[in-house]
């Protein structure tokens, strides 16, 4: 086994970290599709048993894998649906510990513009556009089980509510408020990088 001399970790310990990774980005890259078709019985397959979605006070606290799922038939998000939601999620930034992982990143909900003007992008149409809805910060929390990475807990606040000193640029430092169980600085995380 082939030993980094920069952490100790050995080659078969970095291939599972990035591969943990990767099965992480997918569970992030999956919501934005499966939110924007409704595929309830896929948002269940990903979130274990007793996970909670935190939206914050105004939405609904979904807590168990059925709830949440269930949330893709809800009537108000079918509508959404109809009028052509779609939901953008950036690229996270991710951290795995043993068998437990926590990810930040940012989410946009687009709907379509109804009333700008119509344009036209030269292959590709006309369109009026879309309209960005809302920008959200999410705290993912991941446990790896038996059937691989399943979301824990999930964190989501608009960035409007969130202050100015808690954002950096291309860093979202997420406090004791949002992201209580985060990893500390004593496990050799700088303070702007912490989660």
């Amino acid at each position: 086994m082939a030993v980094d001399a920069n952490d100790g970790r050995t080659l078969e310990e970095r291939l599972r970290l990035i591969e943990d990774r990767f099965e992480i980005y997918n569970l992030i890259a999956s919501h934005p599709p499966s939110a924007d078709t409704g595929a309830g019985d896929y948002t269940a397959s990903v979130w274990t048993e007793d996970g909670v979605f935190d939206r914050g006070a105004e939405f609904p606290r979904p807590t168990g894998r059925a709830a949440i799922a269930g949330g893709s038939s809800n009537p108000e998000h079918q509508r959404a649906i109809e009028q052509g939601i779609a939901h953008f999620a950036g690229l996270p930034y991710v951290r795995v510990t043993g068998d437990t992982a926590v990810a930040i990143s940012y989410l946009q909900i687009l709907v379509p513009d109804r009333v700008g003007p119509l344009f036209d992008v030269p292959n590709h149409g006309s369109s009026r556009g879309f309209h960005v809805h809302r920008v959200s910060a999410n705290r993912w929390e991941f446990v790896r089980t038996g059937e691989g990475w399943k979301i824990k807990r999930r964190t989501l606040r608009p960035l409007a509510r969130i202050s100015h000193a808690d954002r950096c640029i291309g860093v979202l430092v997420l406090r004791k408020s949002f992201c209580d169980n985060g990893l500390s600085q004593d496990q050799g995380i700088p303070d702007a990088d912490r989660v």
